[in-house]
């Protein structure tokens, strides 16, 4: 299945390239030229050979002659000679250490040329016999977080993020619709429950043909390096990029039952199964019967409605009470992407972000949002272009301007500001009196251990400007573990405080976890949903926000900026002190 290169596809060959330069010890100014030029494709508005042609690409800032040949290399060839190039000079172990936490390209060099590394095995070994711990700024607990960095790098490869596993799907499913005799495709699995990590692609396919006829041109799909049956109905393919899925083929009587049983959890499955049991009805492989009678179940709400049940969402179906609940009918009425009357945590220009305050409002407008939210990063982010008291009183004023002549779009003026590792935020008070609303953030000293770490955010929530936590745990999917807390303290304060804690839906991040998203819920404690937009583009990621909100039980009127502006303006103003800006 191939495909022509996109942004996402080039943006990671200049990061991949900028890396390899690291690795070389190339002038830092290249390295941040590359790595600004990948963000900067972020906010392109049309497709890349598009922009190649009628000068476009050339013309936008950040883009210098040596990205747009390799944009260029990428769109005409499908690969770009200078990483080609790099990847003769640099050993590609010390490309994969890259993925390590805490081991930077510093690092590495260091590692490479005093002991002679360049791959995950001897780096391993050299953690376990000391060799590791003896080198300068080393020690034996930077040994043992490597090993365990290996670890969790060789956990990744066996799982992709949700939404590569997302777009992955999208283009198996357009192949596998166009062969004869499929009338639809259905994504399932960890996928359609809106797990954060997926292991494998699960694809049901209604056909009328018998699925021997549909497995057969199966095989025959583009890319297909493996090919192995399970049974008559199921098989699992391997595709040369790693892509691994399972095709499940059922006739359109039996969707419901099939589709169910592709999705659910083991648990989910499990419970329901025991519930049909009870009723007398058996949940046998593709079909529901009652005693010896066959059940047509053409969509799931037909299961669901023969077992009494209401129809339970593909995102709660993870055996975590939702069969009591729609037996009981009491299952929740989940938060939906409508439902979102703002977008929050959104970076612009002027620190990190690729795309201007204008043109994030109009994209926000675009996308049926009342307001947006924005919140570049604070004085202390020094790597990531923080803004200074007058930076901000700066942006303060083009957001004014820009709400006199917009439509249909208002602007909150917002920050996210850093937590320092006092608990204390990054500006005084007399700044943050001037925001409409501030994210607090960790993004520093995440080894503080419990205890520290917990009174940091607590301290924190005890500052009257501070409205949200972002990203709360400080977690990456497949590369940084969550810091240490005792999270019970952390929704006891946040409660007592009215402090909101952040579902970020960066796709690295998904952080909260949507598991302590539901416990914040049972505990009182209001969610805000942040896309962690660094770009136009990046508000996309709210969807996946929205899946993990729903994973976590939460209806509308418990994620703040589901209010209208002047609602969320009113519940940002109230902890602030009488007569504060």
């Amino acid at each position: 299945m191939t495909r022509t290169a996109d942004h996402r596809d080039v943006a990671q060959v200049l990061e991949r390239i900028a890396a390899y330069l690291e690795l070389k010890g190339t002038d830092g100014h290249r390295i941040r030229a590359f790595r600004a030029s990948a963000r900067a494709l972020d906010g392109l508005p049309k497709p890349l050979r598009e922009a190649l042609e009628d000068g476009t690409l050339e013309a936008t800032t950040g883009i210098g002659p040596g990205t747009v040949q390799v944009v260029r290399d990428v769109v005409e060839t499908g690969q770009s000679s200078l990483l080609e190039e790099l990847r003769e000079e640099i050993p590609p172990g010390l490309v994969e250490m890259l993925a390590i936490s805490g081991l930077g390209p510093a690092k590495i060099r260091l590692i490479h040329d005093t002991l002679d590394i360049d791959s995950l095995p001897e780096l391993e070994a050299a953690a376990h016999d000391g060799r590791l711990a003896g080198l300068p700024h080393f020690g034996e607990k930077t040994a043992r977080n490597i090993l365990k960095g290996i670890a969790n790098l060789r956990k990744a490869e066996q799982h992709r993020l949700l939404h590569h596993a997302v777009e992955e799907a999208r283009h198996l499913t357009a192949a596998l619709e166009r062969i004869p005799g499929v009338l639809a495709t259905h994504v399932a699995g960890d996928t359609r429950r809106c797990m954060e990590l997926v292991e494998d692609l699960v694809i049901v396919l209604v056909a009328d043909v018998p699925p021997a006829d549909v497995f057969e041109r199966v095989a025959e799909l583009p890319g297909v390096i493996e090919y192995a049956g399970r049974d008559e109905r199921v098989v699992t393919l391997r595709f040369a990029g790693g892509t691994t899925a399972q095709v499940v083929v059922t006739t359109p009587v039996n969707v419901g039952t099939v589709l169910i049983q592709a999705t659910g959890s083991r648990a989910h499955i499990e419970e329901l199964t025991g519930h049909a049991r009870a009723l007398g009805y058996t949940l046998h492989g593709a079909a529901l019967w009652q005693d010896s009678t066959f059940v047509a179940t053409p969509n799931e709400a037909a299961v669901y409605a023969a077992l009494g049940l209401d129809a339970i969402p593909p995102e709660l179906r993870e055996g975590r009470g939702e069969i009591a609940a729609a037996a009981a009918h009491t299952l929740p009425r989940l938060v939906r992407r409508e439902d979102l009357a703002g977008v929050l945590h959104c970076h612009s220009s002027m620190s990190d972000g690729s795309s201007s305050i204008e043109t994030m409002a109009r994209a926000a407008g675009a996308a049926g949002y009342q307001y947006i939210g924005i919140t570049d990063h604070s004085q202390s982010a020094t790597l990531a272009g923080g803004l200074t008291p007058d930076m901000i009183l700066e942006q303060g004023q083009e957001i004014d301007e820009l709400n006199e002549r917009l439509e249909d779009i208002q602007i909150l003026k917002g920050i996210e500001a850093d937590i320092l590792i006092d608990g204390s935020l990054d500006y005084d008070p007399k700044i943050l009196a001037r925001l409409d609303f501030v994210i607090g953030s960790i993004h520093s000293r995440f080894n503080l251990g419990r205890t520290a770490m917990t009174d940091r955010l607590l301290a924190a929530m005890d500052n009257p400007y501070l409205n949200i936590i972002g990203h709360p745990t400080g977690r990456l999917l497949m590369a940084r573990n969550p810091y240490p807390l005792d999270f019970e303290a952390v929704l006891t304060r946040a409660a007592e405080r009215g402090v909101a804690l952040e579902i970020n839906a960066d796709p690295h991040r998904l952080d909260l976890d949507w598991r302590l998203a539901a416990m914040a819920r049972e505990a009182g404690v209001s969610i805000t949903i942040g896309a962690d937009a660094h770009g136009a583009s990046g508000l996309d990621n709210v969807a996946l926000g929205i899946g993990m909100a729903r994973k976590s039980w939460l209806e509308a009127s418990q994620v703040i900026n589901c209010q209208p502006a002047e609602a969320f303006l009113e519940w940002s103003a109230a902890r602030r002190p009488t007569g504060a800006a």
